[in-house]
């Protein structure tokens, strides 16, 4: 047990004082993402300031796996076409290789074009209207949850509320026009990109790096451009609204799910970056449903979890490659929980496997004798398996899940797998590597210590910065002096041009000045031969 020093204990009850002075605040979460993953963590989030007093209103599609007494939530629903429109999209991603980030980028905009309307028109519905044009209303505080979608800070604007970001990614290029970051190509790795722990990128990484960078930067002055446009859509018939552009500069900080000092990689964050990597998960895990308990706490061989996420469901796979996994699994001595959504079509029957529509993932985790997660590497999952200590088998499939996938490779904490061309052997031999190989489990536990290490916990940030935003009505004086500077000022080009520019001139009036003098020096013995001749 910590044992602090008095000052310590005198901080921390200063602390507990300035959190209590802010109790009662009126907060907004405006959570129009229509995956099931971000609302999680945004609505983990929500969850913390309810559970302290506080009075959260939720703007959201989708309607809340978890809920508190202090949340309200206007949930403006998708139609059922809506559903399988979002059904489909999803398919389409799980039956494609995204395995090239530049191309998977740009896809990605065109796949996420009905996702992109869909939020949109939530920000239009006379529901959401109501929060700004009734009067009536005060908001001390709007958390956004970003996907793509910074055209939301208008409401923010609206209510005369200051504005925090909750972004379901870790600190990257996309950020830095809405942190004020600096640029960090030559030593930070881009998404597509993994470096082991304490190495640097060789020559041909950095060239990748900066080539990577450029395509994130072209996609995110898309992304500024089309955000723009729905501005104006939706706020355009109000003379009072700024330009988008400067309320980007308005955002007093950032929550990312991410936590550098024991995850990596290091780099310059700005004060208005505040990491909060692992906020989904308990500090004490929920009791089990009996079935799943029951299940557990019989496997004395181990069990293994199977979950490829909240978005893409079991039958938007080939039916052969849910073949092959089961064919695989179905023969192994550990017990296999799967998320599977249509019970009344599995793959196959066996002793050794449940089946279910809905799991409690973090809990599970949290199950000692869970032994190997198989995870589509989304962001929340590998968290939530790295601190709980669960190797894993990575099945990417779009997104940042590649690249997640290959960060937790270099980590040493499992191995990863192509879904799309997924075999029976080669799937087979992971399994056995990593159910017989114990230096996966001992690197992701010895990892699992170093990540729950910390001064404040992901909850305690979260409640922290965001009365700490409500107690000074904005946090201006965190912002980055970048997000006042253009391009070309941010990184020093006119005084770089400047100074190429007078060593230009220099070196021009110097060759000038050179030219005369040899000249002048040349033509002086001349002149002494012709006074000889004479």
């Amino acid at each position: 047990m910590y044992r602090g020093s008095p000052r310590t204990v005198l901080l921390a009850l200063l602390n507990i004082l300035l959190i209590s002075s802010c109790q009662g605040g009126n907060i907004l979460g405006v959570f129009t993402s229509l995956s099931p993953s971000h609302l999680i963590i945004h609505i983990s989030m929500a969850k913390v300031l309810a559970e302290n007093g506080h009075n959260v209103t939720v703007i959201t599609a989708l309607k809340p796996a978890v809920n508190h007494k202090n949340i309200t939530v206007v949930q403006v629903p998708l139609s059922e076409e809506d559903h399988k429109q979002m059904s489909a999209t999803m398919a389409q991603f799980a039956n494609q290789d995204n395995s090239n980030m530049f191309g998977a980028m740009f896809g990605l905009m065109g796949r996420l074009k009905f996702m992109m309307a869909k939020m949109r028109d939530i920000m239009k519905d006379q529901r959401v209207k109501d929060l700004y044009e009734n009067k009536d209303n005060k908001f001390d505080l709007v958390m956004l949850g970003y996907f793509f979608n910074t055209y939301q800070l208008g409401i923010a604007h609206k209510l005369k509320a200051p504005v925090v970001i909750a972004a379901t990614m870790p600190p990257n290029e996309m950020f830095n026009r809405v942190v004020g970051n600096p640029s960090a190509a030559s030593f930070v790795p881009a998404m597509n990109m993994a470096v082991e722990r304490g190495e640097t990128m060789t020559f041909v990484q950095r060239i990748q790096n900066f080539l990577t960078n450029i395509v994130i930067e072209v996609f995110s002055r898309i992304l500024e451009s089309n955000n723009a446009n729905i501005y104006k859509d939706i706020y355009g018939d109000d003379p009072t609204m700024p330009a988008l552009g400067e309320l980007v500069k308005n955002v007093s900080l950032t929550f990312f799910t991410s936590y550098a000092l024991s995850e990596g990689p290091i780099r310059p964050n700005v004060p208005a970056v505040i990491e909060v990597g692992g906020i989904q998960i308990k500090d004490k895990p929920n009791p089990l449903p009996k079935q799943l308990a029951e299940f557990l706490s019989n496997a004395i061989n181990g069990a293994i979890l199977l979950s490829l996420g909240s978005n893409v469901k079991s039958s938007h796979l080939k039916s052969n490659t849910n073949i092959k996994i089961f064919n695989v699994l179905s023969k192994l001595k550990q017990r296999i929980i799967w998320k599977w959504e249509d019970l009344d079509n599995t793959p196959g029957k066996s002793d050794n496997i449940l089946y279910s529509k809905w799991l409690p993932q973090d809990d599970i985790l949290a199950h000692p004798n869970i032994t190997l997660f198989i995870t589509h590497a989304g962001k929340g999952g590998i968290t939530e398996a790295q601190y709980h200590g669960k190797p894993m088998l990575a099945l990417p499939i779009f997104g940042d899940q590649p690249s997640n996938a290959l960060k937790m490779v270099k980590d040493g904490f499992g191995l990863s797998l192509s879904l799309l061309t997924l075999e029976e052997e080669p799937f087979k031999e992971s399994l056995t590597e990593l159910l017989e190989n114990p230096q996966y489990t001992h690197k992701v536990k010895t990892f699992s210590a170093l990540y729950r290490d910390r001064h404040m916990s992901a909850r305690e940030s979260v409640l922290y910065w965001c009365e700490y935003v409500m107690r000074h009505h904005g946090a201006a004086h965190l912002q980055s002096p970048l997000l006042k500077m253009n391009y070309i000022a941010a990184n020093n080009l006119d005084v770089f041009a400047l100074l190429v520019t007078i060593l230009i001139v220099f070196i021009y009036i110097s060759k000038f000045v050179l030219t005369a003098i040899v000249r002048k020096l040349k033509g002086k013995p001349k002149n002494t031969d012709k006074i000889k001749n004479h």
